[in-house]
């Protein structure tokens, strides 16, 4: 159209040096409607009125401009789009071809067009332009497609595609070359009747044929999780002397199988295989399973450097000689069923170190060897992180206003009455609240407790008394005079008779004057130890005069009964899944607590009151307060079931017992778990924690018993005398120098807790040099039914207490450090 200024070369029409393969640019929409008036003169240098179009047909090469002459500022480069100057772009170019516009944002356009008509002085258009320009809707967004978006790039994902489809094709191609050669060698035996040539074709074809089963099931990702899975089982079944060498075993052969798969472009198997075992290892390895999870694709095997390091070095395993053989004859045996991937595997990437010495049960059952693993690469100890959580061990702080009120009651008895070694009452009082140094107390409003009461106070006042009177049995002597080797206590042993089997747990209060135990027949029986009547509040109560009561209420056996401090209530778990809190000055059950949904094994009061703990069969472990009749906490994160639980001195944590073979520490307030202890080779049955709340005494099915450090979460020893029986109870001494175990094994076992540690003093001359042998262990002969029976006991075993046919169920420090032992005759 004459006259558009669109058209024109300064606004960036048809001019020179415009490129030829962009789309036309579009027109704004207030040029739509008509072309801008402008005059008619002879602005362009050919010297034709800009008004005036000449067509392309008349111009030679299709080229603006004068015919024959060379392009203007007007016209086009060679090669361009043809038409004259200032005109539209009407002519075609050669070869019949569209012509192509070049592309401008519309920004571009409406800046360019507003300053021609500026320069022309157009400026009532210029302002009716900028008016509508300004009402431009926003431009939409490109639409996503795979060209201009960096999550996906087709040709890397075809550039995989074709290396998968590659690396299948070689395995088709490889055993499709094995198939031709045995059909190759088979037609050779079939025309040959040379024996030797006969005889070293039909090797040949054996040997190929045994190569195409290899390579079928080495390409075969169902073979790595079947093989794994049985060697799995396996191990889970073999005897408890070889299971620790196997378990640590199966860990670098899990990893390697799912590398394998990975290299071999089996993603989703790997992941499959990975999802369905890793649990069996995230407790000693989580953090390097955690880093090789990633890993989806041969590139991600290749930059994951943990994972380089797996595949480029020989991990390394301390294993006896029996051990590997065991091992080796058992894949060996299997070896069409997934064995000979595994006897590969262990051949190219694991290095079997055999050990000068026996395997042993007792050592490395759930930790890791610092030995063990690839040589210069750090594997961190996942249990060390987890027990590195901060911990408050310190006593509870008193409320200021009862110390000072205790305090008060101290200093008028202390008036009345002379000091005992030296020592007022007042002074142990203070020592009974002061914390080792370096220790943290945990603050008083961390676990709320009722209002301490007069009762309260008196009791708190009785016990400092027992206190400074208790024996002491630990390296500081009786009385306070220096001895380097502790003393053993004195055992009073009760036993029930007539119990027809029945009894299935008991328990002492903390005065020592009552005992009550827990029977298969639902019902709860309480025993008065000093003689006097179990009185009710009730007058009336026919059984007033009675040294013995009986509580009814559950529907199931009771397997745990514990007291309250104030020896006001006790607690009942049993079968039913309910816990029962009985009032003792009534006998009469008070309120069922229902929250588990399985039987309940363990129960214990707080050393504080108000609040105790449940140990269930439903794999968790509960926390009640008395007023409330749901639980505050659920302690969830052992795999089996909880079969014990025991408080911290401080009552701030939780520990548990499992049938997982762990025991584990739970913040009160967090809810949730602070250190994990890996040791033992059974069920964990019973737990004991020191006064000072530094250590924790654990023992079961595995008859040892087991010392822990609560701060680090590291064992200290191992303590062996039951023999091979279960240990039922744990007990330390008041002043924490003696530990008390009794077990199925028809005795009371005292140990010097702090010898074989870094705390013990100096060695003491043994009495007898023959009874203590090199490796600090020493024999106690039996005699059993006339016949002869050694029991290997570690050199920290004091002394044994022997039952004639009693079961010692329960072992329980007074405050004064009487040991108590409770059990039933076996008739």
């Amino acid at each position: 159209m004459a006259g558009d200024p669109i058209n024109d070369p300064k606004m960036g029409g048809s001019g020179p040096g415009q490129a030829q393969n962009r789309a036309p640019a579009q027109q704004h929409p207030g040029m739509a409607r008509g072309p801008v008036p402008r005059p008619v003169g002879t602005n362009n240098s050919s010297g034709l009125p800009n008004s005036t179009n000449i067509p392309n047909s008349n111009v030679p090469g299709g080229m603006g401009g004068p015919s024959g002459g060379a392009p203007t500022s007007g016209a086009p480069a060679p090669g361009g789009v043809g038409g004259a100057p200032g005109g539209p772009s009407t002519g075609a170019p050669p070869g019949g071809a569209k012509p192509a516009q070049p592309q401008f944002s519309q920004a571009d356009l409406n800046r360019i067009v507003l300053e021609y008509l500026n320069k022309k002085g157009y400026h009532r258009t210029e302002s009716m332009l900028r008016l509508e320009s300004s009402n431009t809707a926003t431009p939409p967004v490109p639409n996503v497609t795979p060209g201009n978006s960096s999550l996906a790039n087709p040709m890397e994902i075809s550039r995989r595609e074709k290396e998968l489809r590659d690396k299948a094709s070689r395995n088709e191609r490889e055993l499709r070359d094995l198939r031709d050669k045995q059909m190759r060698i088979e037609r050779e035996l079939r025309d040959s009747r040379d024996r030797e040539f006969r005889l070293a074709k039909e090797k040949e074809l054996r040997e190929l044929k045994e190569y195409e089963e290899k390579k079928k099931r080495e390409s075969n990702p169902e073979t790595y999780l079947q093989a794994y899975s049985m060697l799995r089982s396996w191990v889970a079944t073999s005897l408890d002397l070889y299971k620790p060498e196997l378990s640590r075993i199966l860990y670098p052969i899990f990893i390697h199988c799912y590398l394998e798969l990975i290299s071999k472009g089996f993603v989703a198997d790997a992941k499959k295989f990975l999802d369905k075992f890793k649990d069996d290892h995230m407790m000693l390895h989580g953090g390097e399973v955690n880093r090789l999870s990633g890993i989806s694709t041969i590139d991600h095997l290749k930059e994951n450097k943990l994972a380089q390091a797996f595949r480029t070095n020989k991990y390394k395993i301390i294993v006896s000689k029996t051990t590997i053989n065991l091992l080796l004859f058992f894949l060996h045996e299997n070896e069409t069923v997934g064995g000979a991937v595994l006897i590969r595997i262990i051949n190219q990437y694991l290095n079997p170190v055999i050990a000068s010495t026996k395997p042993d049960k007792k050592d490395l059952e759930g930790e890791l060897n610092p030995e063990e693993g690839i040589p210069g690469l750090y594997i961190s100890n996942e249990i060390d992180k987890f027990n590195d959580q901060p911990v408050k061990l310190g006593k509870l702080p008193l409320d200021p206003e009862v110390e000072k009120e205790i305090e008060a009651e101290l200093k008028v008895k202390d008036e009345r009455i002379d000091k005992v070694d030296g020592k007022s009452l007042l002074d142990e009082f203070k020592e009974m609240n002061e914390n080792e140094e370096g220790e943290e107390s945990p603050g008083r409003d961390a676990l709320p407790l009722p209002i301490k009461d007069y009762t309260d106070i008196k009791r708190m006042i009785l016990g400092v008394e027992d206190s400074r009177s208790k024996i002491r049995l630990g390296s500081g002597g009786v009385g306070g005079s220096s001895s380097i080797q502790a003393s053993a206590p004195s055992v009073c042993m009760y036993t029930f008779h007539n119990t027809n089997n029945d009894m299935t747990c008991v328990s002492f209060n903390q005065d020592s004057d009552l005992v009550a135990a827990g029977f298969q027949d639902s019902f709860i029986k309480l025993w008065s130890l000093d003689g006097k009547p179990l009185k009710s509040v009730f007058k009336r109560d026919p059984e007033n005069n009675e040294n013995c009561r009986k509580l009814i209420g559950h529907s199931g056996p009771v397997y745990g009964v514990s007291f309250s401090p104030d020896n006001r209530f006790l607690i009942s778990g049993s079968e039913d899944k309910t816990v029962r809190l009985w009032s003792l000055d009534s006998y009469t059950a008070l309120v069922s607590y229902k929250g588990h949904n399985q039987p309940i094994w363990d129960v214990k009061f707080s050393p504080m009151g108000h609040y105790f703990a449940t140990a269930s069969h439903d794999q968790t472990a509960r926390l009640w307060a008395t007023d409330h009749i749901y639980p505050l906490r659920i302690f969830a994160g052992h795999i089996n079931d909880v079969d014990c639980v025991e408080f911290h001195p401080n009552s701030n944590y939780v520990f548990t017992g499992s049938s997982d073979k762990t025991c584990r520490m739970w913040d009160v307030s967090q809810g949730n778990s602070v250190r994990i202890f890996l040791g033992h080779t059974g069920p964990v049955n019973c737990m004991a924690v020191s006064p000072d709340g530094r250590w924790l005494a654990s023992a079961g099915e595995d008859s040892v018993v087991n010392v822990w450090d609560v701060g680090s979460g590291r064992k200290l020893k191992t303590m062996r005398g039951h023999g091979r029986s279960s240990i039922y109870s744990l007990a330390f001494s008041k002043d924490g120098g003696v530990l008390v175990s009794s077990g199925a094994d028809n005795t009371v076992r005292v140990w010097d807790i702090k010898r074989n540690t870094n705390e013990c003093g100096p060695e003491p001359e043994p009495f007898n040099k023959e009874a203590t042998s090199n490796n600090n262990e020493k024999t106690e002969t039996t005699n059993v039914k006339g016949n002869r029976k050694e029991i290997l006991a570690t050199n920290d075993h004091m002394t044994a207490y022997f039952t004639k046919k009693t079961p010692v169920f329960n072992v329980h420090f007074t405050r004064r450090n009487l040991c108590f032992a409770a059990g039933t005759f076996l008739g």
